[in-house]
Parts: C-alpha cells; structure tokens; sequence
C-alpha cells in the first residue's frame, strides 16, 4: 500500500511539472487535452479531447464513454460541445465509474447513461453550447429541454455554415459513416418499437469539423469517417487544417492505412493525432509495436502524436506541436 501511495505521488507529481512545462511554453499555443479511460495510455475506446483556445475557449469533441460525466474533474468549465454522430462510444451510452476502471484494452463502462447520454448531461450541467450538423439539431434540442436545459443551447452547423464560439470558428465537413441512434435513447415507445425490428433512428448523415483557432490553427476532426474526396477539396483546398485528429481503428472507420493516405494525399497537415483506435495502443505510455497506432505512425509522412490521456499538448499557429508531445 506504502509503495501504491508512493508511486501515485510520483505520478501526480509528475502530472503537475509537465503541465507547468506546457503552460509556460504554450504561450499564444492551442492547449488539447485527451480525456481517455486511463490516465497516461491510449486506450481502445478513447474518443474526447479538449480544446483550448489561447482566448480560454473551452471546447471538448465528442465526451463518449471516458468523460465520467458532467463532474467528471478533469474538464473544468466547458464553452461548446462538439458531436460528430450519434453512435454510443461517442454520444455517451454508458461511462466509467471511476478513473482508470478496468483495462485499458477493455475499460469498465457499467454506468448507464441512457436514455438522456453523456452528451446532454455535460450539456445541460455546463450550460454549454451544443453544436451538431444535419437533423441532430431538432432532437438534442427537444433533449436538452426535457433535461431542464434551453433548447437555444442548441445551435445547427450545416455543411459549409460556420458558428463562432468566443475566439474560435466552427464549421461541419462531411464524414462516410452511418448516424443511427440507438433505441436505449429514445422513449419506451419509439425504443421498443425499433428494437423489435432491429432498426435505429437515423438523424441525417454524420459530420467531422473543422475548427480555426485565434492564433490560426486550423484542425480537421474527421469524427467516424472513410476516405472522401472533400478530405482534399474542402479540408485542405478550401479551410487549409494544418492539424488532423483522424481515427484509425479499421472495420468501422478508415483503418491505419486508409488514415495515412488521407494524411499523407489529401489534407497534408503539419501534424496528426491518432485516435479512435478500437484497442489499447500503449503500455506505460508507450507505443505497442504491434498495434493500428504503431502502423499508422509508421506510414504517415507528418509527425504523429498519441493522445495520451490526461497529457495537454500545445499546438502553433502553423499545427506544429510547441510542448508536451
């Protein structure tokens, strides 16, 4: 027990000095904070990430399984939520019950969340913006109502719109990915009655975003996606994302592969962030040799950064990582 206290005491320690040697050398930089299962990995199910703008803008992507709720410690206050679709490791079925429960490989999520979601729980209890593209504005507006929320906290981004959230501008790129809504999120009625038919709700197609920061950084966040020639076209020859967080997990998304091609082909960022890997892809922090994340690294032409959860990483205005990569 002696030697559990110590060595926590180390980490925290630890945890604290890096954070320092970010702060002090992000000055002007965009600070992103992976929020995953398991404190220092990359883990199979890690999907969120927290944006800082240098303007304090405060923005998390998709909180799915691993934000342990609206009070969950680590996201501090939250200006905007961004939600690419409405799948369950995304939109937030079910959550952990405590740090670093199970394994990496396989987290504990055995706290159900349904039928509101993680998403409007953090939503309503922030009292933060909601910004979403296609037909999930209608839904999650009436959700977040039902919640004791505003539905104005609700704002719709279609495809080629733009939404401002303090300093930082939001706007939906489309992702090829599917954008049913489970029935555990809906009422008994509706629920039971798709269940039985082994159908989802579907609330129009999928979205990944592009946001530009204050100090010009520009990130893609492609959500759940396959490869698409906006990837070229809009992502890089029209918003010009100098930072990707791309997913790499294969049979659900673009697998390493297909991620580096779009990397290395079509959006030519400065930088990339692995996620949505679908298994655990680092032991001690480290990267598995053998794992999508390794094979990814392997064959993009830019530098790639793991989101090791918990590890702010601070990013220029050009997508070059300035500290804690």
């Amino acid at each position: 027990m002696k030697r559990t206290s110590v060595v926590l005491a180390s980490l925290t320690l630890a945890a604290a000095l890096s954070m320092a040697g970010v702060v002090q050398a992000a000055d002007g930089a965009v600070k992103l904070t992976p929020l995953g299962s398991h404190d220092g990995e990359f883990c199979s199910l890690d999907r969120a990430i927290l944006f800082e703008d240098p303007d304090g803008t405060r923005i998390l992507y998709d909180a799915g399984r691993t934000v342990r709720g609206p009070n969950d410690p680590r996201l501090g206050r939250i200006d905007a939520v961004l939600l690419s679709h409405v799948h369950g490791d995304h939109l937030g079925d079910l959550i952990q019950p405590s740090a670093n429960a199970g394994e990496c490989g396989k987290p504990d999520f055995s706290v159900k969340v349904t039928p509101n979601s993680n998403t409007a729980n953090i939503v309503v209890a922030q009292k933060a913006k909601l910004l979403v593209g296609s037909e999930m504005g209608s839904f999650f507006a009436n959700r977040i109502k039902e919640l004791g929320g505003d539905a104005k906290q609700v704002q719709l981004v279609r495809f080629g719109a733009n939404a401002k959230v303090g300093g930082v501008q939001v706007t939906t790129v489309p992702a090829a990915h599917s954008n049913g809504l489970h029935p555990a999120f809906l009422d008994p009625a509706h629920g039971d009655a798709l269940a039985k038919n082994a159908l989802t709700a579907y609330v129009g197609p999928p979205t990944g975003y592009v946001l530009r920061f204050s100090n010009g950084l520009v990130a893609y966040l492609s959500g759940d996606t396959g490869i698409t020639a906006e990837q070229d076209r809009v992502v890089r020859g029209y918003y010009k994302a100098n930072l990707v967080v791309i997913n790499i997990g294969d049979v659900f998304t673009t697998g390493p592969m297909e991620a580096a091609y779009v990397i290395n082909e079509l959006v030519k960022p400065a930088s990339v962030i692995a996620s949505h890997a679908n298994e655990a892809s680092t032991k001690d922090g480290n990267l598995l040799p053998e794992s999508k994340a390794a094979a990814f690294k392997k064959a993009s032409k830019v530098p790639v950064h793991l989101p090791l959860s918990g590890v702010i990483m601070a990013f220029d205005g050009e997508g070059r990582c300035v500290a804690g990569c």
